[in-house]
């Protein structure tokens, strides 16, 4: 605002002090570097923009990959002289189950099952919250609200989710035939 005032008053004084054809000339040099000044300042506003915005989402992206890392649990499963990490889900069982791991280890006696899966009482029922699920070798889920089932083949049944073994090395290996005693420990 101040510069149209000066502008004008400027202008005001060419008017008075120059000839009219003159004055002509001047006005237009000040509005084209008026427009060009504007232009520029738009520009400027715009990179400026541009910047905040790929600064903002490169945050937003760190903060999300931090938080995800954070946020995702994990779970050791000790079978006899063999150790597995598990990537735990995220829902009321595992939050009880975690509650129970941080009370010390969790020792369940599992027993073969149908060819594919071993199953053991957890001592306890958690708060299930089944749906229709087709496991893989390395599933980890809970049946009945107090059982755990940990598979090394496949299965479509109701279950809730409670994580899956990270690296399948050596797991049917791992849970064998017969009865296996497994260890539940909070991962790092």
């Amino acid at each position: 605002m101040k510069k149209r005032v000066m502008i004008f008053f400027a202008a005001l004084w060419m008017l008075t002090a120059c000839g009219k054809d003159e004055v002509m000339d001047i006005s237009e040099s000040t509005v084209d570097m008026q427009a060009e000044n504007q232009q520029s300042a738009r520009e400027e506003m715009e990179i400026g923009s541009v910047q905040e915005h790929e600064e903002a989402d490169d945050q937003e992206t760190g903060n999300s990959q931090e938080e995800k890392e954070q946020s995702e649990m994990k779970m050791n499963v000790q079978i006899g002289d063999y150790a597995f990490t598990a990537t735990l889900e995220e829902n009321a069982a595992v939050e009880e189950l975690i509650d129970m791991m941080k009370e010390g280890p969790i020792t369940i006696q599992m027993d073969d099952y149908s060819g594919f899966e071993k199953v053991g009482s957890l001592g306890r029922s958690l708060t299930a919250s089944n749906s229709q699920t087709t496991t893989s070798a390395g599933d980890i889920v809970l049946y009945n609200g107090n059982n755990i089932v940990m598979f090394y083949g496949s299965n479509s049944w109701s279950y809730t989710r409670i994580g899956r073994i990270d690296d399948l090395s050596d797991w049917e290996k791992a849970l064998g035939k017969g009865s296996i005693t497994a260890v539940l420990t909070i991962g790092e």
